[in-house]
């Protein structure tokens, strides 16, 4: 039985939980540890059955709980050596905490973990693809300027995406950031608009990928229902129908709704 839930998601905050009955993984803890916590006892998942953190890169927004939530419960945090390295020298971690580099495919606990490079504008970025014990697999790509060919291998034939839907395009280019920002935002290591997001669904879905959440949905150059709407119009031009060749979802800031079982 294979578990998922987007804690929370956006520039706020960002921590995903994937878990089996038994045991899971955090991907990200970018809000407070007592957030975290409660957010995982509200859907009676023990915080101490957590076996790693997996960090995509070191951004505020992706590890702002990390040191005090891996201090009390004692877990090991994954990450690329570059993101490692960057943990390190912002003092993001305790000296006690466990910081393993992860190239290649791992086994943590009863997860299969692999990393897989993406394109954003930090020490060395990072996507995952997680297999569980019962063999489901879940992908991880949000943070990412463009969708390479290495993102499109690791998501292929995942049974769950939870992937990035940043921005509508119009949205930010007429909004109120300033034009610097929306340059880094609309480069290819910013983030990933809800038009290019959709452009690559069909082929997941083609591949075996029957879930697809959008995350990291911004609140000032996006709306869930804008980028909802943007994903299912172009599943729907390609002929794939929503509830019966896919289950379509927006996450939330912070999730108000239980994990999903698949």
């Amino acid at each position: 039985m294979a578990r998922f839930c987007p804690l929370f998601s956006g520039s706020s905050g960002n921590c995903l939980y994937v878990g089996s009955a038994t045991a899971g993984l955090l991907v990200d803890a970018g809000v407070s540890a007592r957030r975290i916590e409660r957010a995982l006892w509200e859907r009676e998942i023990d915080p101490g059955s957590i076996r790693a953190v997996l960090i995509t890169h070191e951004h505020t927004d992706h590890i702002g709980g990390l040191r005090v939530f891996c201090k009390k419960f004692r877990i090991p945090v994954y990450a690329t050596p570059g993101t490692c390295a960057a943990l390190r020298d912002s003092n993001a971690l305790e000296p006690t905490t466990m910081c393993f580099p992860i190239t290649d495919t791992m086994q943590i606990g009863e997860f299969t973990v692999t990393p897989f490079c993406t394109s954003h504008d930090c020490r060395e970025s990072c996507g995952y693809r997680i297999v569980l014990p019962d063999d489901r697999c879940v992908g991880v790509a949000t943070d990412l300027g463009v969708m390479t060919q290495t993102v499109r291998d690791h998501l292929w034939g995942c049974d769950l995406i939870h992937i990035e839907s940043n921005h509508d395009i119009r949205m930010l280019e007429n909004g109120p950031y300033p034009y610097p920002l929306k340059r880094r935002i609309l480069s290819a290591v910013g983030h990933l608009s809800n038009e290019a997001c959709a452009r690559e669904l069909p082929a997941l879905v083609r591949s075996g990928t029957t879930r697809i959440v959008l995350g990291h949905i911004s609140r000032e150059n996006n709306l869930p229902d804008l980028a909802y709407a943007t994903a299912r119009a172009e599943l729907a031009a390609c002929g794939l129908t929503e509830n019966i060749d896919y289950v379509l979802q927006t996450a939330a800031p912070e999730c108000d709704r239980p994990y999903t079982v698949f």
